[in-house]
């Protein structure tokens, strides 16, 4: 005999499998992203992945030649921050409709907000599925609750 609960308990198990191909699909654009920033005069050119990580560091134009090792480097520096913050913006774009209202990957990133607040400890769930879990089947429904679905299991 079926549970009433069956198609309630079947519709979050697709909604879990809809939820973790969306994720897996979102890793695979993330994988993909790239920022890149070119200096003023096209000193340099820098190409940074999604974690930051630098890919390519170009010279376009001779103009490097002829600036100071000091000025070069903090082109260099500013143009990297740049790239860095292009490839920040794409993540963003990715992952703020799967983030709750008002958290931003940054925030994540940064450390201004705490990643078990954003998962509950105890899952979202109807009140019959969690009065069945912590109860078992409504008296006369003539199913038992399988060992281990919670409650003291006695």
């Amino acid at each position: 005999m079926s549970s009433p609960y069956d198609q309630e308990i079947e519709d979050l198990l697709e909604l879990y499998q809809r939820q973790r191909a969306e994720a897996v699909e979102t890793r695979r654009r993330i994988n993909e992203v790239t920022g890149t920033a070119i200096a003023p005069r096209q000193t340099v050119k820098a190409t940074v992945n999604a974690q930051g990580d630098v890919t390519a560091i170009e010279f376009p134009s001779g103009a490097y030649h002829r600036m100071p090792p000091k000025e070069l480097s903090e082109v260099l520096l500013t143009t990297l921050r740049q790239a860095r913050s292009k490839a920040l913006e794409q993540v963003s774009e990715l992952t703020t409709p799967a983030l709750p209202p008002g958290v931003t990957i940054a925030d994540l990133l940064q450390g201004r907000v705490d990643p078990s607040a954003l998962l509950p400890e105890t899952p979202g769930m109807p009140d019959q599925v969690r009065d069945y879990l912590d109860h078992g089947a409504p008296a006369g429904a003539g199913v038992q609750r399988p060992s281990g679905a919670g409650g003291s299991g006695v």
